[in-house]
């Protein structure tokens, strides 16, 4: 029997949950936590784009007051806003779906009742930094050797795993992303180096880890060219493919995909889940218009980081209230 090929809305294993379907909700800052505090409007926005046995992935938050590369991002260095998390979790989980906090370093995430964590060492940020060797300028056992310059992202996702287990952890890395001139000359290595310390880590504590999420650039969303890495996308697909054939374990990956590229991602193989951001912000039902491939609301893209809790949040119409309208 020939074997059949998964589909962007098929079911998929990742870690200890089973998932519907393989469209994920990117990490993306907003800043909409005003104090750095979850509130209300973060929970709604959340509650919006949950999905039964949907997988959601939090903004970048804060373990310390000390570590925010933005304003009013939230979060969870203190009892109060672990307190506050607990309602926005609860919203995600009622709707049936499983959601992650991204962390750009480590903290209590397991305290408000999150189902796992993903290691942001990704974007320009401080892991990321260590790891390019366009950045890291470092003489001492973090700096030089590829193999100095990937050690600090494993020694913290191993002990991430010692804390919460393995399958309760995903990494998110960007091998080929010059975010924030964190630039390295050879992307393709650096990603199979960090890839082949995540399946030795993998077999040495006998669990998986929930997933490997990788950014990657693109130039398809809305047609506008996105910043990164000269290439063609086939170029690009080549990479991902190269990364995701040598990972032992649930592939996600996301930049700037559409409805046909995410499909053609998962039948393909080149990935288990899809994450979207974008497209995600602007369409809080995406799961659903992917699926019957109805038309998209547009982003404001001016409306990203303001701090409105209402506008270019919480505020784009869902399908069906579209097709009341008419």
């Amino acid at each position: 029997m020939a074997e059949t090929k998964a589909s962007l809305f098929s079911p998929c294993k990742m870690g200890q949950h089973s998932l519907s379907h393989r469209v994920v909700l990117a990490p993306m800052t907003r800043c909409r936590a005003l104090g750095a505090m979850p509130n209300s409007a973060l929970g709604e926005y959340y509650e919006q784009r949950a999905t039964e046995g949907g997988f959601l992935i939090t903004e970048g938050t804060m373990i310390s007051p000390y570590s925010a590369g933005f304003p009013h991002v939230p979060g969870i260095f203190n009892k109060e806003q672990v307190e506050a998390w607990k309602p926005v979790v609860h919203k995600v989980h009622a709707k049936g779906a499983v959601i992650f906090c991204q962390l750009w370093h480590v903290g209590r995430a397991s305290h408000p009742g999150f189902d796992g964590i993903e290691i942001h060492g990704a974007h320009g940020y401080l892991l990321d930094q260590f790891m390019k060797d366009g950045i890291n300028e470092r003489t001492d056992e973090y700096g030089g050797s590829l193999q100095n310059r990937c050690k600090l992202i494993i020694q913290v996702v191993q002990a991430v795993v010692s804390a919460i287990g393995a399958d309760r952890v995903g990494v998110r890395i960007s091998p080929a992303i010059d975010h924030l001139d964190a630039m390295d000359s050879n992307p393709r290595t650096l990603g199979l180096a960090v890839i082949d310390r995540l399946n030795k880590l993998q077999s040495d504590c006998g669990s998986k880890l929930a997933y490997l999420h990788i950014t990657q650039p693109r130039y398809t969303a809305y047609g506008q060219t996105e910043s990164g890495r000269p290439g063609s996308e086939d170029e690009e697909a080549q990479l991902l493919r190269t990364w995701r054939n040598a990972y032992q374990g649930t592939f996600i990956c996301s930049g700037g995909f559409t409805r046909d590229l995410g499909i053609q991602a998962v039948a393909e193989g080149d990935a288990d889940l899809v994450a979207y951001g974008r497209l995600f912000i602007s369409n809080p039902d995406l799961v659903e218009r992917l699926k019957v491939n109805a038309p998209l609301n547009k982003y404001v893209r001016t409306t990203f980081y303001t701090h409105d809790p209402v506008v270019g949040y919480t505020d784009y119409p869902f399908l069906q209230s579209t097709i009341s309208r008419l």
